[in-house]
């Protein structure tokens, strides 16, 4: 069974958090250390992994990360505090 992710990645002194939705986690974020994605998470060096959350159907991810995009940056701490207090990277 495939499975999607919905994830939060910041850079490395957590000041910008970047929303995605992906069918290979690990890829997707060897692709953000390359540089190898928007210019936005080029530009603010986002890879560190420091949420994500697990999903069986593409549009049920979707509909999350679009959830997600729309909160405001507080709402979005509390969320990742709940599973990554340290904000810890996660792939590490």
């Amino acid at each position: 069974m495939k499975k999607y992710y919905v994830y939060i990645a910041t850079n490395k002194n957590n000041t910008v958090l970047y929303t995605g939705m992906t069918n290979d986690l690990k890829r997707r974020m060897k692709e953000h250390k390359n540089n190898n994605v928007s210019s936005f998470c080029s530009k603010y060096n986002i890879n560190k992994l420091i949420y994500f959350q697990e999903f069986s159907s593409p549009d049920k991810a979707i509909e999350v990360e679009k959830k997600i995009k729309g909160w405001k940056r507080e709402k979005k701490e509390a969320l990742i505090d709940q599973i990554n207090p340290d904000w810890d990277n996660l792939l590490d």
